[in-house]
């Protein structure tokens, strides 16, 4: 199946600017772009939350969404996307905003630090310092630490899935869900059995917004190649995703990370790992910000929205 009408009416316009990944991109600039985006699909205005604060957990830049329902509520660490280079809390604070009010729950959304500045593994270290930090200071947020999850989308996904294993491996804080959007798992951009690209990196490396030169500038800005196979970068490449705690995996068909992404929620399935989600047809990378002018990303947010109040109940 190709684009959907209204994806294709959106990736046609940004195709239509004529950004050339393979030149350089700055980051900053990308951010923001990314972030009037996101609002745009939001409808123009972020939605009013019971409060929001900015704080300081052990260093690493942390927002807390707290919405207008009764506490102590479930807690979700959220790591947004951007190929550990573009971008930031501002830019998916649109989607913090409406998850937590929809679940309902308290979010932290986490401000790492990512590359050209600072490498591999900045963003990981960040990541599980606040994983931890939130593990002891949930009732302080107003939250109930029993009920934790984290999510992410696209890079953010691969540092989700990266705390779930670190969680596991060193006694917690233990989780009752991972969300992974449209998943970056492994920064070989290939298959770890045949060393090939996968056929949707092939088929979907030019023209779907995310391409092929993308990808491989967000790695290089961020990960030397020594360090493509180390697991916390690509956790497709641990040797054991056992006792990981259930995942909602989502992926786009139109994406070049889509087969990596199925693959893995392949591989948790076969480790005994709970996997719900799957593919959501005629979409591109990335379309989930923009609920109010795509069907499938409502339908991502509601499948998402139910799986974490499952989870967190």
């Amino acid at each position: 199946m190709p684009l959907d009408a209204e994806c294709a009416g959106i990736v046609a316009a940004i195709e239509s600017t004529g950004v050339q990944w393979s030149d350089g991109i700055d980051p900053d600039e990308a951010t923001k772009g990314w972030g009037a985006g996101l609002l745009l699909g939001a409808g123009g205005e972020a939605e009013t939350v019971a409060s929001v604060q900015d704080l300081d957990a052990l260093g690493v830049q942390v927002r807390v969404y707290r919405p207008d329902a009764a506490q102590p509520l479930p807690l979700i660490l959220f790591l947004h996307g951007g190929g550990f280079t573009i971008g930031s809390i501002d830019s998916h604070d649109p989607v913090t905003r409406r998850l937590a009010n929809r679940v309902p729950a308290i979010i932290v959304s986490v401000g790492y630090r990512k590359g050209p500045e600072h490498r591999f593994p900045a963003a990981q270290d960040d990541a599980w310092t606040a994983l931890r930090w939130v593990g002891v200071n949930a009732a302080q947020l107003g939250a109930d630490g029993s009920r934790l999850a984290v999510a992410g989308d696209s890079a953010g996904a691969s540092l989700a899935t990266y705390l779930a294993i670190r969680a596991r491996d060193e006694g917690g804080p233990p989780l009752r869900l991972q969300v992974l959007w449209l998943p970056w798992v492994d920064c070989a951009l290939e298959t770890a059995a045949s060393g090939q690209e996968h056929i949707s990196f092939q088929e979907f490396a030019d023209g779907f917004v995310l391409d092929a030169d993308a990808m491989r500038w967000f790695r290089e800005s961020y990960v030397d190649e020594a360090d493509y196979s180390d697991w916390r970068v690509s956790p497709a490449r641990s040797d054991d995703l056992s006792r990981l705690a259930p995942a909602f995996v989502a992926t786009a068909e139109c994406d070049p990370l889509r087969d990596q992404g199925e693959e893995y929620a392949g591989r948790l399935r076969a480790a005994g790992v709970p996997v719900g989600g799957g593919r959501y047809e005629g979409t591109y990378h990335p379309f989930y910000g923009m609920t109010a002018i795509l069907a499938a990303a409502r339908r991502l947010e509601d499948d998402t929205v139910a799986a974490l109040q499952g989870a967190l109940s």
